[in-house]
């Protein structure tokens, strides 16, 4: 496998890593700000260096570039896989909004002979995640590992774009299918938030919309928590994520609000809040974020028993960046301590994140979490 990347931004426009240039690079990963995403020339200057690749490009609420988080750039990834072959699917929900149904469509066009994974890139505002995942494994079956994310827009929730082979656009879907047992994936995904007040019972909710916890408004619940900050919803709540867990499991899942509908007393999650899940508020605690990084790291290279993968796409939620603020880049240094320097690192800040718990091979739609999925050829 080889990589190179490069990055752009207003000021400085195109500047070129190290790496010798991937004209022959068959994928490349685009992660960029929304207004930059926009721009058409962006996609026609990615066609010019890469004229051969396909494209899949994501708005983010940050880009990912080595050790760096930036905002409103536009940071690339071009890969050349020795024998490794993929394929890539798409679909588009603006219309139908059923992400179950996207789901299924979006795998269906995946070949499932020697898959071995499936990362996909989905439009972050529009699709529900959790609905969207069990579509996909409504047409693969529970033994192929599901990573990957949902696009961002800074922390403004007005937008996000996804594109395939053209410039990205609302409510896009893509999917890449990994083919070839040479290819080894790995994968974690840990949060590192505190829990706090009285658990409660979600007692009112239609899939990713929350109405009531414990028979009583989960908005005016927010609004409590948050005093002053309250007028900046949904933004601000994204500093107090909620964590839900099914009776009698073990493992948690977190949630993070896109929108709130003042008529109804509602709040939209990125993904399902099912009606009698346990829920319980969470805040930040800044060295267990970067813990969680860390641990996330360890636990890749865990699943391919390997110390330094080749590649590695770092997707984390935009909350953990509001919350870190200037001290978001220790958590990337974390991974990037624990994987070496021969890895690539590449990612973006999101409204979602997808991978499976450790030790699992179906995957979950995750908030506030750093998730990686790394790459490396035998």
């Amino acid at each position: 496998m080889k990589t190179q990347q490069r990055i752009w931004t207003a000021d400085a426009g195109w500047n070129i890593s190290l790496e010798p240039d991937l004209q022959e690079a068959q994928l490349v990963f685009v992660f960029g700000g929304r207004k930059a995403l926009e721009e058409e020339q962006r996609f026609l200057e990615l066609k010019a260096f890469y004229p051969d690749a396909d494209i899949v490009m994501s708005s983010t609420s940050g880009e990912i570039f080595d050790t760096q988080v930036h905002d409103d750039s536009v940071a690339v990834t071009a890969v050349v896989f020795e024998k490794t072959k993929f394929k890539i699917s798409e679909v588009n929900i603006a219309d139908s909004k059923n992400g179950f149904k996207a789901g299924e469509q979006l795998a269906s066009q995946l070949d499932k002979e020697n898959l071995v994974n499936v990362f996909i890139l989905s439009d972050g505002q529009l699709v529900n995640g959790s609905e969207l995942i069990k579509g996909v494994y409504q047409q693969l079956g529970n033994k192929i590992v599901v990573t990957g994310g949902l696009a961002g827009d800074g922390a403004d929730f007005q937008k996000t774009l996804v594109g395939y082979n053209q410039p990205p656009k609302s409510g896009n879907i893509i999917a890449i299918g990994f083919y070839g047992h040479d290819l080894k994936i790995g994968h974690g995904c840990i949060g590192g938030w505190d829990s706090f007040g009285p658990e409660r019972i979600i007692t009112r909710s239609e899939g990713n919309v929350l109405f009531e916890l414990d028979g009583k408004s989960a908005l005016d619940l927010y609004r409590g928590y948050l005093g002053d900050q309250a007028s900046e919803l949904p933004g601000s709540a994204l500093l107090f994520p909620l964590s839900i867990k099914a009776e009698g499991s073990s493992n948690s899942l977190v949630r993070t609000i896109l929108s709130i509908n003042e008529e109804e007393k509602s709040m939209t999650f990125a993904g399902d809040v099912p009606e009698g899940y346990r829920a319980r508020l969470m805040m930040a605690n800044f060295e267990r974020l970067i813990g969680g990084a860390t641990d996330a790291a360890r636990n890749s290279n865990y699943q391919i028993s390997q110390k330094n993968p080749e590649l590695a796409i770092l997707i984390s939620c935009v909350g953990r960046k509001l919350v870190l603020n200037q001290r978001i880049e220790e958590e990337v240094e974390a991974v990037r301590e624990v994987l070496g320097d021969k890895t690539t690192l590449a990612g973006f800040y999101s409204y979602g994140e997808i991978s499976p718990f450790l030790d699992e091979v179906k995957c979950e739609l995750h908030n506030q979490t750093m998730t990686i999925t790394t790459f490396s050829e035998a």
